[in-house]
């Protein structure tokens, strides 16, 4: 994983073809989808593991705490790891720790423990922090500077993919379709209650071991595979740029600021998705997790619709349109009845659709030498998926189970994400 074997390039020569850079572009698109797949098998677990290990809807969030708390605590690791190493052993580092933590499913399944499932979890996050550290900015300086948002915006297309796969094979091979009151269990024997607990647990076991298989294959291939290590070049030939020295860009902070709002709104939507369906629009397990993966169906394609507009529409004026439109599908989430409720949240799928990878380009936009570590102090941002849907599932828990109240949260995060939109990304010329 030595990354002085790889070529570099600055980034201010321009001249050199696109398909040079291709096939590092593929595979780091590869990455995309494969953090893509563990961020929304979350969506799945939550759920299940509510049931499994017989949690209130506080307790269930953890799990998002557990991988996104990950990303807070490895963000300036990560980053350092980045910019000593290089992008390519940054990536294959990630791969590993995420194997690592989708093998310790085995072992939290076998022994019914939360609290495995949640360190399994952590180590996952801190691989996909490697990973979203290395590939977000990697994919933004692959190639001309002008197209980077576009570039973003396509890789995280096939992020988009992963949130309409995942729901499928999370419906087909982990969620049971079973479900029981606290009156049901109470009535069972304890011997049968814990063997239905115990079964259910065991569902997860297959996807993760084939997933974890999956992660180190790919990591021999990045390790045998050519990356070009692209540099930003300074006055002296050196790569500079200092983690808190990055934070002078005002626009960078902004960044900061509207990625944990986004972020946290994502994870409480989808994170809540089935119970909303089963609550609000009256589904059964099985038939919700049909519909989560609609949802990232409709995620999907809006990464790819908005890649296409945004040949034709100015990033921030996209992003404000789709924060405007995701604040009024909140609502409706919130106030509506029946399967409305569940269709103004496959409505928020398309439109959240570009925010990550749009405020991410917006926010190490023209910020040279500090790319780097602002790319950690984005990725560090995400710590809002760690913290907004706890909050999430204690107002829901302190309101009697009331799921469509509890999406007035995400609400608050696109009314910030569309100040960013509007402001925030205009001080990119005054930092």
């Amino acid at each position: 994983m030595n990354h002085n074997t790889s070529s570099e390039i600055v980034t201010e020569n321009h001249s050199s073809s696109g398909k040079k850079y291709l096939l590092p572009f593929i595979l780091v698109v590869s990455l995309f989808f494969l953090w893509g797949m563990a961020h929304n098998l979350d969506s799945i677990l939550i759920p299940h593991l509510k049931k499994a290990c017989n949690l209130n809807n506080r307790q269930s969030t953890l799990i998002d705490t557990a991988v996104f708390f990950a990303y807070f605590l490895m963000a300036i690791p990560a980053g350092v790891i980045l910019k000593k190493w290089g992008y390519k052993a940054t990536m294959i580092s990630g791969l590993l720790a995420f194997a690592i933590g989708a093998f310790l499913f085995v072992p939290a399944a076998n022994n019914l423990s939360y609290i495995t499932f949640l360190i399994a979890l952590f180590i996952i996050g801190c691989g996909l922090t490697m990973l979203e550290t290395s590939a977000n900015p990697y994919a933004a300086v692959l190639g001309d500077p002008a197209k980077a948002t576009s570039r973003l915006n396509l890789a995280a297309s096939f992020n988009g993919l992963a949130a309409m796969v995942a729901p499928m094979i999370g419906g087909l091979f982990i969620l049971s379709g079973k479900s029981h009151t606290k009156e049901q269990l109470a009535a069972m024997s304890a011997e049968h209650r814990n063997s239905y607990f115990l079964e259910e647990a065991a569902s997860v076991k297959t996807p993760y071991i084939t997933l974890g298989i999956i992660l180190l294959v790919i990591a021999v291939i990045f390790y045998f595979i050519h990356l070009p290590e692209i540099k930003t070049k300074s006055i002296d030939g050196e790569a500079k740029g200092s983690f808190f020295g990055a934070l002078r860009h005002k626009h960078l902070r902004w960044a900061v600021v509207a990625q944990f709002f986004y972020v946290g709104a994502q994870v409480c939507v989808t994170s809540f998705f089935i119970r909303m369906a089963q609550q609000g629009g009256g589904f059964d397990e099985k038939t919700a997790a049909s519909y989560l993966a609609i949802y990232g169906f409709l995620f999907t394609v809006g990464r790819f619709a908005g890649t296409a507009i945004l040949q034709f529409v100015s990033s921030n004026k996209l992003l404000a349109i789709y924060a405007i439109i995701s604040v009024l599908l909140c609502l409706v989430a919130i106030l509506g009845k029946g399967s409305y409720v569940v269709y103004a949240l496959g409505g928020l799928g398309f439109f959240m659709s570009i925010m990550f990878p749009t405020i991410f380009a917006l926010g190490i936009d023209g910020i040279g030498d500090d790319t780097k570590p602002g790319s950690s102090w984005l990725i560090m941002s995400i710590v809002g998926g760690a913290i907004l849907p706890f909050g999430m599932g204690t107002l829901i828990d302190l309101y009697g189970d009331h799921i469509q109240l509890g999406y007035s949260i995400p609400l608050v995060c696109f009314i910030v994400v569309l100040y960013f939109a509007l402001s925030g990304y205009k001080m990119a010329h005054k930092s």
